[in-house]
């Protein structure tokens, strides 16, 4: 073992242990204390942008009470880096396993036979992300569709929630989901930043939540009075760092530990407490993912 990785040792055996007698003291202060549990239903913890500082990045989430977070797949380049964090973090990081729509282009059918066999052959806790992106271009719109519907039907096949990506595309995403939809079909909607009828809509199909993220923080974006008209049971919370940091935040890398930022946002807006919303969404997570 190297001196860095020993300091590495020691510096987290004394967080860890620290931690666990604040917890100690809170409990001998409260006889009813119990610590909140916070899930993180959407962040790509395996990207180069955490290379460096995974571990850490690990610790400050613990510290923010972030319990579980769900690490959705892009395409077949993305599998190793994601088996990778998985294999150093099991009891916290959960894997999906799709192709993004952004990755989707002429050799899209090989990508797929990547992906499914993946999917069937591992343990996987959602087909995700999957969906609709038409931000940049439209140039492969017919394959994303292909792709889409192909990957919900693995999804309800392995009885399986499926993740949706929407960008620029919530007309073509209800297009499909008006088509495929039945009493198999369930997940998140993530990143969520639609209309209260967009949202309705997507509720009414029965079996879906909105992933609410960052943007929920953003001055003028609008999705605070989006997400004040929704119940609790029908959101969860998400960061999809490294992406869309919530203020005060914004415009850093975004981490999984900046998810509490985004539940007390919501209990602001809903007039209730950190902990009511962690409890909600938590419960709400763990019944979409069967965890």
């Amino acid at each position: 073992m190297s001196p860095i990785e020993l300091k590495r040792m020691i510096k987290t055996f004394v967080r860890c242990a620290m931690r666990v007698q604040i917890k100690r003291n809170r409990s001998n202060l409260n006889p009813y204390f119990c610590p909140m549990k916070i899930t993180d239903t959407h962040a790509h913890l395996y990207l180069k942008d955490f290379a460096e500082d995974l571990t850490e990045i690990m610790q400050r989430a613990e510290e923010a009470e972030v319990e579980r977070v769900y690490l959705p797949n892009i395409d077949s380049s993305t599998i190793p880096l994601m088996k990778s964090a998985v294999d150093q973090f099991p009891e916290r990081l959960f894997p999906m396993m799709g192709l993004h729509p952004g990755s989707v282009d002429e050799g899209f059918e090989k990508e797929l036979s990547i992906i499914e066999k993946e999917l069937r052959a591992g343990k996987y806790w959602a087909v995700g992300e999957i969906g609709i992106d038409l931000y940049w271009e439209k140039k492969f719109f017919d394959q994303q569709v292909e792709s889409f519907k192909r990957q919900i039907e693995w999804a309800k096949e392995l009885k399986l929630p499926i993740v949706i990506h929407c960008r620029g595309a919530f007309d073509e995403i209800f297009e499909v989901l008006d088509e495929v939809n039945d009493d198999r079909l369930f997940g998140i909607f993530h990143c969520f930043t639609g209309t209260v009828d967009q949202g309705r809509r997507i509720i009414d199909y029965g079996g879906f939540v909105l992933g609410i993220g960052g943007i929920v923080t953003f001055k003028n974006a609008g999705l605070d009075q989006v997400v004040k008209q929704f119940d609790l049971k029908d959101l969860v919370i998400e960061t999809d760092a490294p992406y869309l940091a919530p203020a005060p935040n914004r415009g850093k890398r975004n981490e999984s530990s900046y998810v509490r930022l985004v539940a007390q946002k919501i209990a602001d807006l809903h007039e209730v407490s950190l902990e009511k919303v962690a409890e909600v969404t938590t419960a709400n997570s763990n019944r979409i993912f069967h965890s």
